[in-house]
Parts: structure tokens; sequence; C-alpha cells
């Protein structure tokens, strides 16, 4: 493709070369860069991109974009523009056809649930006539592909990518897990959605937002993207749902419990068990049952079943789809065993979800919640005393241990959390910084009838320790600490 194609609709600067220069590929990274290759100079947390011009020319680059002038004497075409990550999406979605444009994409952006969302929606596809791709937290998948993500929303160049491969496989609609950081950083422009969904906000990556404000600034970027006419669904019985919902036109779908809602719930049943819930609806109603469990999950069904309806799914589909989805790996996910207790590990990290998290299964009236939990280090340090908060309010017995700790001092972040527990005047908690021993030390103590709560890291299956990643699954301890013992 023309380096002149290439940049169509990306507002430059100045430009300093040949224009019909025929691009191979597109690099933000020197490595990748290959022969006949545009490389995205973009200027990252710690380096700059700029720094990286010249091995991406020894690689083979012909052509670099950057928000700087041409420097003195440089030997290839060299584009200024006046925002480089705007440029790689647009430039991105040139290059790769826009693909978006060819299937249905429907963007979840939310602090919790995004993940469950994707996964009931892509069982209600596989009960239809289409074909669904998904890009989250835990994969990128769809025919043909099954890579384990490595953020949940990639990069721009990387999305467009995906999307055209999903495309190329026959690939209908793409749900898509939206990050604050990922509409900030503007990775999603360029992408045509064709329906938007905001699920939720609280407490969470205030390292990067500061405040609660700005992260809602964030979220809400995906809500005014492009000009394509697209479907919001809001849950509006979110305080900063209905804050949303305000600033949105008058097409916008709501989900939830409260009165008013045009996909609400009713008469619901949340047990050990499962979901049962009646879902009234503009054309109607319909019951629905699901296995997972807890009110969190009732708001994702819900979400799920109104972005369904948004796209004209069979009703049949979204009955079957929602209750044949038995879990999501690392939220809420139960690890059998015969010692008579009940063993989970769920993804949640910030306050909110630790909360939803221990009323859920005290709704199970367990006899003892025990909690192992952390937090992640070279993150939102605001959180860790309310985390604790949490843990010495809604447990019977909690130990704090180590998440990832990053290069922070795992000490000084367990004191963080211990402040918090220690302002519920609770003496029943522990510390144990190493999360094998942590782990193993909970199923120890555990009798008939406990819960035993491993939190933080769900899906994850590495912990990062200083400069170094090792591989850790905390579904894969538990179950190599119950088989020693007997138990599985």
């Amino acid at each position: 493709m023309r380096l002149k194609d290439v940049l169509a609709g990306v507002p430059l600067l100045s430009f300093n070369g040949d224009e019909t220069e025929d691009i191979q590929g597109i690099a933000y990274s020197s490595k990748n860069a290959q022969p006949g290759f545009l490389f995205a100079a973009l200027k990252g947390m710690k380096k700059d991109g700029i720094e990286y011009v010249e091995e991406a020319l020894l690689n083979g680059a012909v052509a670099v974009f950057s928000d700087q002038a041409k420097p003195e004497n440089f030997p290839k075409t060299w584009v200024q523009v006046s925002d480089p990550r705007e440029a790689l999406a647009l430039s991105s979605a040139n290059f790769y056809s826009h693909p978006s444009q060819k299937m249905k994409v429907i963007g979840i952006t939310g602090t919790k649930g995004k993940t469950t969302i994707t996964y009931i929606l892509e069982e209600i596809l596989k009960k239809s006539s289409f074909t669904p791709g998904v890009i989250g937290t835990i994969s990128y998948r769809g025919p043909g592909m099954n890579v384990s993500a490595a953020l949940t929303t990639p990069e721009a160049l990387d999305i467009q990518r995906i999307l055209g491969e999903m495309h190329a496989h026959g690939v209908t609609h793409c749900f898509m897990e939206v990050s604050s950081h990922a509409l900030d950083l503007k990775r999603v422009i360029g992408i045509e959605f064709d329906v938007v969904v905001f699920v939720n906000l609280s407490g969470d990556h205030l390292d990067y937002h500061q405040t609660m404000e700005k992260y809602f600034e964030a979220k809400k970027r995906l809500f005014f993207l492009n000009h394509k006419k697209r479907t919001a669904v809001v849950n509006g019985d979110d305080p900063w749902g209905k804050k949303l919902i305000l600033q949105l036109s008058k097409g916008t779908k709501t989900y939830g419990l409260e009165p008013g809602a045009m996909v609400r719930g009713e008469n619901f049943v949340l047990n050990e068990k499962g979901i049962e819930v009646t879902v009234i609806y503009p054309e109607g109603q319909i019951s629905v049952s699901s296995p997972l469990l807890g009110k969190p999950n009732l708001y994702n069904i819900l979400a799920s079943m109104a972005v369904a309806l948004t796209l004209n799914l069979p009703i049949s589909a979204i009955q079957k789809g929602i209750a044949s989805l038995t879990g999501v790996p690392g939220r809420f996910e139960k690890i059998e065993n015969s010692f008579g207790f009940h063993v989970f590990v769920d993804y949640a990290h910030t306050d909110d979800a630790l909360k939803n998290l221990l009323e859920t299964v005290r709704e199970f009236n367990p006899k003892r919640i025990i909690l192992i939990f952390g937090a992640g280090g070279d993150r939102d340090k605001t959180k860790r005393p309310r985390m604790g908060e949490a843990a010495g309010t809604l447990s019977d017995w909690a130990i704090i241990t180590s998440d990832n700790p990053r290069s922070e001092d795992p000490l000084a972040i367990i004191s963080d959390i211990e402040k918090g527990i220690k302002k519920t005047g609770t003496q029943n908690y522990e510390i144990i910084p190493d999360r094998r021993a942590a782990i193993e030390h909970a199923l120890s103590i555990g009798e008939k009838g406990d819960y035993i709560l491993v939190a933080g890291k769900g899906h994850e299956d590495y912990q990062i320790l200083g400069d170094k990643t090792i591989h850790f699954d905390d579904a894969e301890v538990i179950r190599e600490i119950l088989e020693a013992r007997g138990g599985i």
C-alpha cells in the first residue's frame, strides 16, 4: 500500500519524502520493523520511540512518523504528525482495510464484569447463526485464533491486525473489552463500533488517572468516538452510569434492577446453584437461568441481554447461551475437592470487587469465609487500605499475602492493606507474604462448610516479583496442594 494511502485521514504537520513509497507493514517497536515498514515513534511511559528510529532503519524501515520535526540529514521519509498515537490508530485501520466496517463490533467498558459479559455474549452467538470473536483480558480468540492476552485492549496496530484476521476467518461479531488506558492512549480510534456498553465504575487505576472524574472521562470517550451512529447500552443502576446517560442521546438503552430500565431484572433468585431471573424488555419478558453465581453476574447477564436484544439475536439463542456458560476462567472459578469446603479463585483486585465477592458468598450461609488476597505493586495505592477494610468487615479470617509486587517491597504493600484491616478492629487475620504458602495454609485450616476465596489474580498464570516474572497460577497451585493431600 502506498504511504499516501496508509496516512489517509491522519493530521500531518509536515511531510518530507516519497508519498508513493510502498509500505509493507507498520511497527511501533523497532525490533519488529522489517524492510519496507513504516515505523511509528511513540512516546511510552518510560521510553520515547524517537530513540529507536536508528534501529528501525537498520531493520529496514523506509519511513517514520513522529511528533518531532525531521532531523537534519535524515536519509528516509519523515512524517511529522500532531499526535503519533492517533496517527498509529488511523494508519493501522487504513493498512488493514478497515476490518471493523466488515463486521459488528461491540465495545464494553467499565471496572468490573467486562470479561464475563464477553463470555456470555460469545455463548449466545454460538447458539445463533453467527460467528463470534473476542478481544479481552484473558485471550484474543475466534475461528483459527486463541492467543493469551498481553493487554486487555491491545495496541492500535495489533487490534486492527486481529480484527483483520477475524474477518478473514468469518467472524461476524467481535466483542471487545475496552480499557480506560486504551481509550486514553487512543488505541481504539479508527474502530467503528456498532454497540458500546458501560458496565460500572469503581475505584481502580487511580495511579494512572489520579481521580475518579478523570477515570470516568477516559471511559466516556468510548461513547463519543468517530461519527458512525452506534447504540449505547448503559447500566442505569450505577451512579456513574446515571451520569453518562444524561450526556448521551435519547436512543440510549439501559439495563438494571431499578424501575425504568429498558432491560430489567425482576423476581430474581440467587443461591449456590446459580441465578434465576425474569427479564422484562420492551417487547415482552422471558425467564432466564444461569449457573453463574452472585448479584454481579446478574448484572452481567442483564448487560449481555441488552446487547443481544440490540443486535436482534433470537430469544431462544439468548436463553440457551446464558444457560450454557458454566463459568469464566478466574472469575469466581470453583475448584472441586472432596474435603467438604468450597474453594474459589477470583480476579477481585479492587475494594469494590472484593466487597461484592464477599457479600455474594455470605448469601450462601458459609460456616466461615477464609480470604487470601493482596494488592498489586506499582499500581493504585489508595485502594489498598480499602481492600483491607472490606476484608476485615466481611470475611471471618483473612490472610494477607503478595499479589504482583513488581518493583515494590511486598511487605510495604501488605502494610498498606493492614492499615485498613486494623480500622475494623478485627484480630482475625494473619500475614503470609509467600502466596503459595498462604494458599497452602488456608487449605490446611479449611473445614467442612467453609468458603476459601483466593482473590486478586484470577486467570493470571504468572507472578511479577521485582524484575522477574515466574509461573504462578492460583487454580493450578490449589489443585496441586489438594491433590497432594488426597482431596482431588
